[in-house]
């Protein structure tokens, strides 16, 4: 029943690829979205970020009632994480951060809201091993990324 991502769009949502961040901003919550957006858009890096997700859900996906989108569970999971926030605090921002709703897949005329219950049932499943195999995952991938942009810029072999 626990659904990757949600495929269909809703009126009014941004698509994640379209946010934009400032810039200028110091804070770690645009850095980490930012972050998350990369994951996004790239979409070989995603899969295999969901396929480290999909290991952590301890029932089968197709029982049980529908729960949080694994994308969600992704952004709150990595949230709760590396700012170090209580659930209090994580609601706080599930509800009333403009650029983290965007990423979540909510529009701006969109009402729905976290309950701390649901983001402790399903946040408490991402764990900080989780989030090492996500981050090797990661590293990985921006190595790949290192190296393409490096075998642009080197110099072509002169045959001898």
């Amino acid at each position: 029943m626990r659904q990757t991502i949600n495929p269909q769009m809703q009126l009014g949502e941004v698509d994640i690829s379209a946010i934009t961040f400032n810039p200028k901003s110091r804070d770690d919550i645009p850095r980490l979205l930012r972050g998350l957006q990369h994951i996004w858009i790239t979409p070989d890096l995603r899969h295999r970020v969901f396929q480290v997700l999909e290991n952590m859900i301890p029932a089968s996906r197709h029982n049980g009632r529908p729960g949080m989108d694994l994308w969600n569970i992704l952004v709150f999971g990595t949230l709760r994480l590396v700012t170090n926030c209580d659930y209090d605090r994580l609601q706080e921002l599930a509800n009333e951060h403009g650029t983290l709703r965007k990423m979540l897949g909510h529009g701006p005329y969109c009402t729905h809201s976290y309950h701390i219950q649901t983001l402790q049932d399903n946040i408490s499943l991402f764990t900080p091993e989780i989030l090492d195999q996500i981050n090797q995952v990661t590293v990985d991938a921006g190595h790949q990324l290192v190296k393409k942009k490096m075998s642009r810029y080197m110099a072509v072999p002169i045959p001898s």
